[in-house]
């Protein structure tokens, strides 16, 4: 069990629709930050939900540009056949982006802290209840739908809010309910004339597998399917994991469109930020989800780690290009983890997505 100094006791919102979600006070936050004489860390800047019972008010009412929040869970891997890991992520993520210099280059005060969801009861209740492999998978799946719901519903409050969520994960399963929940809210925000948003995805693989039951590898299906996605872009798509029916499936589409990793960095067809110029231009016409799934970084831990990515100062260009040059609906970064089920560590992963985190605060401000 974490203690108060890796992880913030948050409190429990008295909700219904998000029962999971743990919010944090300003103590909580402090805690994580190193406070140090003459300088000033973003965990003193950035702000927290002022009334926790009353959170659509809160977010509201706060000068915040953007909203974070995090969804350490792995269940929408297991339920992909996946190694678990990627609910190992947010705590290291948190304590280096608290710890980052305010200054003129990125303040924090921009940024509004909501907390994280803790979905550990539903891992607890697969692994004691659950009899073999596939029932498992059976009952990861099905716990996703439940995740959608909360994830959706803190998104479409953000967006509704006119602020943009920043969201670090978590499974790529989580991609679903943010598209949805942006899609919604923007439109009711009155900035979308219809709930439907696009997405640029920098990842090793599509993540749109066949309707089968819903898992990481699957939520840009199941947001074109329900209609909330309008054109999806997918950056580095590496050749060797296409299943032939999804390529099939997006070549036969006018609304999808990818550039694969061997076409930029072995046939040499186009430069990486030439493909990311054609993903934020093939987008361009209106709100666009920019996802980031930690296994296109070489050697970065993640259920589908690879020898074989881009590498971090790529995914640094891509989040900084992709928030100057699209009309963002959201940040999303998952799949990464400091520690894997099958014993694996790497303590880098955390700092090295709040370098994200600000590249694309940064970005947005070009």
């Amino acid at each position: 069990m974490e203690n108060i100094e890796t992880k913030p006791a948050g409190s429990e919102v008295k909700s219904a629709v998000m029962r999971h979600l743990k919010m944090y006070s300003k103590q909580d936050v402090l805690s994580l930050t190193k406070i140090r004489r003459f300088e000033t860390k973003l965990g003193e800047r950035l702000q927290v939900v002022n009334n926790s019972a009353d959170i659509e008010k809160s977010i509201a009412a706060s000068s915040a540009r953007y909203v974070l929040f995090g969804v350490p869970e792995d269940l929408g891997a297991k339920g992909n056949y996946g190694i678990g890991g990627a609910d190992t992520l947010w705590i290291p993520f948190l304590q280096s982006l608290l710890n980052i210099q305010s200054n003129d280059f990125f303040d924090g005060g921009e940024i509004l802290l909501v907390g994280h969801f803790d979905f550990g009861d539903m891992q607890y209740l697969i692994d004691t209840t659950a009899r073999g492999e596939e029932e498992k998978i059976e009952a990861y799946r099905h716990a996703v739908i439940a995740i959608d719901d909360e994830v959706e519903h803190l998104t479409k409050i953000i967006t509704e809010a006119k602020k943009i969520p920043i969201v670090i994960g978590g499974g790529h399963n989580n991609t679903y309910p943010l598209i949805k929940g942006a899609a919604k809210g923007w439109h009711k925000a009155g900035v979308l004339p219809l709930a439907q948003i696009n997405c640029i995805n920098l990842d090793a693989h599509a993540d749109y597998r066949p309707l089968e039951g819903r898992h990481s590898g699957n939520a840009f299906r199941y947001a074109e399917e329900d209609g909330y996605l309008q054109k999806y872009c997918v950056v580095g798509l590496h050749e060797n994991y296409l299943p032939q029916n999804v390529w099939i499936d997006m070549v036969n589409n006018p609304f999808i469109d990818c550039i694969t990793f061997e076409d930029i960095f072995v046939h040499e067809k186009r430069t990486f930020m030439q493909a990311v110029s054609h993903a934020t231009g093939f987008t361009e016409d209106t709100l666009t989800g920019i996802d980031l799934d930690l296994d296109s970084i070489q050697n970065t831990l993640s259920s589908a780690m690879t020898p074989v990515g881009i590498s971090p100062m790529h995914a640094r260009q891509y989040i900084s290009f992709a928030a100057a040059d699209s009309k963002p609906a959201y940040l999303h970064i998952c799949e990464g983890a400091t520690r894997l089920s099958d014993g694996r560590t790497d303590a880098t992963s955390g700092k090295l997505i709040s370098y994200l985190v600000s590249d694309f605060i940064k970005g947005m401000a070009l």
